[in-house]
């Protein structure tokens, strides 16, 4: 029933959603770091994603029995998610930066935000907020000084469409993660991330063929800044941490924020990336990356600190249906873009340890 304390659970329920789109920016943006040494023992990164994914639908296969129903209820969300937000991003990606410098690839791709605020806005006709256009505008500059795009300006039209390719995926990650919300049958994040990782690792077996890897390397030692460990503890963070709890984390702070607020925030994911990069693996950390990694703090704080005009998009915890099953999965456990977000970039420009929500 309602209650006169409803207004204040609000905020609350606001703060909750940064909080967990806070921690899937950090574990996203800490894989690239988790991925480096396996890519370096000679891995190939291809190979990496699918371990990545496919061990992330492996761990979560018991959520998937559990929500087996879901499969009933909205097939088609299930299979688009694993499709767009899982298998999606990662192809693309990996094919644009096979073309493309991998700070242009990540730029563009991180082009996702400013895309998702378009399609609710023009195509779902929803009001979007201010501070969510600005902030999306400014953490995409902010990006720009990230990635030190300068450095390696190069055009190449296929490579530049892959990356599209992976930022329109990236948006899919937080439509789909929303529209599983709503509707007649709503479906619980938790199995939103679970079949759609487990379509992912349908999809990335049949482009990767994992047979073909060397996997006895996972029971040797990896380096990591001159430090020998057993190649397996990156490999499990990467698996547990850089992937099941990023994907369940992120879809359900869609739940509580707005998808174009929770793109925003998501890409704090690049300057997660730089930083683990500097601190774990020695790579260079300039003034122009510090920076952007200023703005784009800045963006993400003005677009989670605008008053949430997405109540009247159906979003959020104000939205009757889609708050309660946000909240109600959110106490169950808790996934975009993703997508949406997965894996380690190969190593073509000097900073291979960078990562999006797909690669």
């Amino acid at each position: 029933m309602h209650r006169s304390t409803a207004s204040p659970t609000r905020p609350s329920g606001r703060t909750l959603g940064l909080g967990l789109a806070l921690v899937s920016a950090v574990a996203f943006g800490g894989s690239g770091t988790a991925a480096k040494p396996l890519i370096e023992a000679g891995l190939s990164p291809l190979h990496v994603v699918w371990l990545r994914v496919t061990g992330a639908a492996v761990g979560l296969l018991p959520v998937a029995y559990r929500h087996r129903h879901a499969v009933l209820r909205r097939p088609g969300l299930l299979l688009g998610f694993g499709l767009l937000a899982v298998a999606g991003v990662q192809a693309c990606y990996f094919a644009a930066i096979s073309r493309i410098p991998v700070g242009v690839a990540l730029l563009i791709e991180y082009l996702g935000p400013p895309l998702l605020i378009g399609y609710v806005k023009f195509v779902q006709r929803k009001p979007i907020t201010r501070g969510a256009a600005v902030g999306a505008g400014v953490a995409v500059a902010g990006l720009a000084c990230v990635v030190e795009v300068w450095n390696g300006l190069s055009f190449d039209a296929l490579g530049v469409l892959f990356a599209l390719g992976a930022a329109v995926c990236q948006v899919g990650y937080f439509v789909l993660a929303d529209a599983g919300r709503h509707g007649d049958r709503p479906v619980d994040p938790l199995a939103v991330s679970a079949f759609g990782l487990l379509v992912g690792a349908v999809l990335l077996t049949a482009l990767t063929r994992p047979w073909q890897a060397d996997w006895s390397r996972l029971g040797g030692s990896v380096v990591m800044n001159g430090h020998t460990l057993p190649a397996f503890l990156p490999a499990a963070w990467m698996v547990l941490i850089a992937t099941v709890l990023a994907y369940l984390t992120g879809v359900i702070s869609v739940g509580y924020l707005s998808p174009p607020v929770a793109g925003v925030v998501a890409n704090l994911e690049a300057v997660v990336a730089t930083v683990t990069a500097w601190v774990l693996l020695g790579e260079h950390l300039g003034l122009p990356q510090i920076a952007g990694g200023l703005l784009v703090l800045a963006g993400a704080f003005a677009a989670q600190a605008s008053k949430p005009a997405e109540a009247g998009s159906g979003s959020g915890a104000s939205d009757s249906g889609g708050g309660a099953s946000g909240a109600n999965s959110g106490s169950g456990a808790e996934g975009p873009g993703a997508a949406d977000r997965v894996a380690a970039e190969p190593g073509v420009s000097g900073r291979s340890s960078r990562t999006s929500r797909g690669d």
